[in-house]
């Protein structure tokens, strides 16, 4: 393999046929001398000011395992050259908000999303409220009960950091010693204040989405042949397809986008086609073993190249609009507290309950369509 980092260009071929080349141009491109420091500069640095001016941002790393997505995310938080991605954004982010007159606040949440279950990585005790669940909302799909803590330095995140990145699932492959056997999403909110020129206070918020995809892998070379193993590298694998069907889907503009496929492309939905500015970082490795998996790699990036998202800044909100939300949330918290002592047959407020039976007749409909489209899906598999 070789990399043209000045043409922006990879080029690989097999040693056994030196003639059979295969060429992929992208955005940027990186060798093997290239640090942690060069990668966040071009990728990310630019990310962080979109987000700063109210953008959602998303950047994830795909890539065969063993090939360095975890050590381009995380890094080693210890080292000051090999930091990755997370702890340089976390630091650029407050560097550039002390320079800030204005207010402003940060929070952040941390999952993964090991064999179809979604965890909360912040919370202390790792039984605390069970397995996460998604919910479809008229803001989009969200997690539910997810932990969404305030921090107010670089220190308080590398805190949280530490307890929550050893809480993460990996475990020893014959191709990665430490492979990680979930994808992981840390996010930052940012929210600022503005002021109009007619004195009215505005809130802007950005919304910061750093992914660190599992390895994709052949279970015959990883040795993933039984057990947990094989279960974990089934699953790792089935998202990581059903993430290349919505990516196709995206490019050839088909009508149906296989979203709900899966826990992973649904919460990566906004990234893909939607409103966020999206990033992606593929790692491959020089060694001749894995030529099929670096193109493999290789074709998947340059096919997400070509999925054109609308990127929308977030809409700024008055402070008395900010309020009002929060009232009717409190309100609706309220009624489904006197739901609760009151004991009169439905055990939250008339209002949610409704609200919930639309969102069942929605899934409802999701089902029937995820059906036709397995039946159709087997007639053609039978064909």
């Amino acid at each position: 393999m070789h990399t043209d980092e000045a043409n922006h260009e990879v080029t690989v071929n097999q040693r056994r046929d030196k003639l059979a080349k295969k060429r992929f141009t992208f955005d940027h491109v990186f060798g093997e001398t290239s640090t942690q420091q060069d990668v966040y500069d071009t990728v990310v640095q630019p990310v962080v000011a979109e987000v700063l001016e109210g953008f959602n941002c998303t950047v994830f790393a795909y890539g065969q395992t063993g090939t360095g997505k975890t050590h381009t995310m995380e890094g080693d938080l210890d080292k000051p050259d090999m930091k990755g991605i997370i702890p340089r954004a976390v630091e650029d982010i407050f560097n550039r908000l002390g320079a800030i007159t204005s207010d402003s606040s940060v929070k952040i949440s941390f999952m993964e999303l090991y064999n179809e279950q979604l965890e909360d990585l912040l919370l202390n005790d790792v039984h605390t409220g069970g397995a996460l669940k998604l919910a479809q909302t008229s803001r989009g799909v969200v997690v539910q009960n997810l932990s969404n803590v305030l921090v107010k330095s670089a220190d308080d995140i590398y805190k949280h950091l530490d307890t929550s990145l050893a809480k993460r699932k990996v475990s020893a492959t014959q191709m990665n010693k430490q492979s990680s056997r979930s994808h992981s999403v840390f996010t930052i909110t940012i929210h600022m204040k503005e002021t109009t020129p007619e004195g009215e206070d505005l809130l802007k918020v950005g919304k910061l989405n750093l992914v660190d995809l599992a390895g994709s892998e052949c279970v015959g070379r990883s040795g993933a042949h039984a057990g947990d193993r094989k279960r974990e590298a089934g699953n790792i694998n089935q998202s990581l397809l059903t993430l290349g069907r919505v990516i196709s889907a995206l490019v050839e503009k088909r009508g149906h986008i296989p979203y709900r496929d899966s826990k992973l492309t649904r919460i990566l939905k906004e990234s893909l086609g939607g409103s966020a500015k999206t990033t992606i970082i593929a790692t491959v490795t020089p060694s001749a073993s894995g030529f099929e998996e670096t193109c493999s790699t290789l074709k998947y990036a340059n096919t997400a190249k070509s999925i054109e998202n609308k990127p929308e800044v977030n809409q700024r909100m008055t402070k008395r609009a900010l309020l009002k939300d929060y009232c009717v949330e409190m309100d609706r918290l309220r009624q489904d507290l006197v739901a609760q002592r009151n004991k009169d047959g439905v055990f939250m407020a008339k209002e949610r309950y409704d609200e919930m039976m639309e969102n069942e007749v929605s899934n409802a409909a999701a089902v029937k369509e995820a059906e036709t489209t397995l039946m159709n899906k087997t007639k053609e598999l039978e064909e």
